[in-house]
């Protein structure tokens, strides 16, 4: 039998000649996945000798990884906002950048919230799970992602406040609900960017949570537009945005009537996220 140092270091050696940005790294995280130990303790087992069938299992962990499947597609599940969520190829996996979107949220109260494009549930279900007395619905196009999210919502034990509705952005939310606060994270990726993403993102996720074609603007014209009626008075819609989104959806919230609108920005300094108030009571047409 092999030991886990020794898997560990020609593991590291396949993901680097693969191409994988840091081996070192997602070897450890696949070689303790597999052992069952946490990656704090990692290091203490790697001199014992591995059985078999988990040496077996690890090779294939790491074939796949130098394919470029993303760690949490392999793994099945990826940390958010200190919560472990289910992740397969049939939703986004959750980024750290996201939780920004958690923060601008949670720095006001509110009681009902509607994320649309919920994927993974992760915006949803966190925000619940923050806020105990809460309800909430996620919308999804993907039956599949809702699939996803409920066992999501099941496991963090917060489904008996979360209902999921199958469509396009507001097309199934009733006419006449409306709500405290509206979160998204869209399609944002323009046709240009798609050719220049990772393999983990361009090869494995899906599409239709990546890109809505064109300038990658299309989902937020919709949404910005529509988001006021289905938001109370003094209600908030939050968007995440990619990096040089900001203008442009900051002008999209400012003709659509939104007020006290802040752009903000991620660790990196990259625009990240649009926060708008809805406090008009013109005409949601004009």
């Amino acid at each position: 039998m092999t030991s886990g140092a020794q898997l560990l270091g020609a593991a590291t050696r396949t993901l680097r000649d693969a191409g994988v940005d840091d081996p070192v790294r997602d070897a450890r995280v696949l070689l303790a996945h597999v052992l069952g130990v946490d990656r704090s303790r990692l290091t203490v087992v790697l001199p014992d000798k591995i059985a078999d069938h988990e040496a077996a299992a690890y090779e294939r962990a790491i074939a796949a990884r130098a394919k470029r499947q993303p760690v949490a597609q392999i793994t099945g599940t990826r940390a958010f906002y200190g919560r472990d969520f289910i992740v397969t190829g049939d939703v986004l996996d959750p980024r750290p950048d996201t939780e920004l979107l958690i923060d601008t949220a949670l720095s006001a109260s509110f009681d009902t919230l509607l994320d649309l494009g919920t994927g993974t549930g992760c915006i949803l279900l966190t925000l619940l799970a923050e806020r105990p007395e809460a309800q909430g619905q996620g919308v999804d196009l993907s039956a599949d992602a809702l699939s996803i999210a409920r066992s999501n919502a099941q496991v963090l034990q917060v489904a008996d406040r979360a209902e999921f509705t199958e469509g396009s952005w507001f097309e199934m939310v009733d006419a006449d609900k409306r709500f405290d606060l509206i979160v998204c994270n869209p399609p944002y990726i323009s046709d240009d960017e798609m050719a220049t993403l990772a393999p983990e993102v361009r090869d494995w996720e899906p599409h239709l949570a990546l890109t809505p074609g064109g300038d990658g603007l299309a989902a937020y014209r919709q949404i910005i537009s529509e988001a006021p009626q289905h938001l109370v008075p003094g209600g908030r819609l939050i968007v995440e945005i990619g990096a040089g989104q900001g203008a442009a959806v900051r002008n999209l919230f400012q003709r659509a009537g939104f007020v006290a609108i802040q752009l903000l920005k991620d660790l990196s300094q990259h625009d990240r996220v649009v926060i708008g108030n809805w406090t008009s009571t013109r005409n949601l047409s004009s």
